[in-house]
């Protein structure tokens, strides 16, 4: 079972909570809440250069991920939005004892 231990400053912003939201399901590997929240182009873009597109192809990214490491938590620090760009940050730990900072940077496609 994966711990989640969430963000305490999203909870005043829709927009925060589905970045937020988001991000979790990411991690936990909940298919039916990213599919509910990006659309079909989605444009995953993954530091260091590789860019998926398409909904299909970042949810087998997602899995292939997942297969090669056990994750056992995931804290998110902060979650922030404005206009039509987001950002959350946090630290991933995988049962091997090994962590990854990470920053997603996400992009609407309008500000509401």
């Amino acid at each position: 079972m994966i711990q989640i231990i969430p963000s305490l400053d999203c909870g005043n912003s829709p927009k925060n909570k589905l970045i937020h939201d988001l991000e979790i399901a990411y991690a936990v590997q909940d298919h039916a809440t990213i599919q509910a929240s990006v659309t079909q182009d989605v444009i995953y873009h993954i530091a260091g250069g590789q860019i998926l597109q398409g909904l299909e192809l970042v949810i087998e990214r997602l899995q292939e991920a997942a297969e090669r490491a056990l994750l056992s938590e995931i804290a998110i620090f902060h979650v922030v939005s404005h206009g039509k760009s987001g950002a959350v940050n946090g630290v991933r730990r995988y049962a091997d004892g090994s962590t990854i900072d990470f920053c997603t940077v996400y992009e609407f496609s309008n500000a509401k």
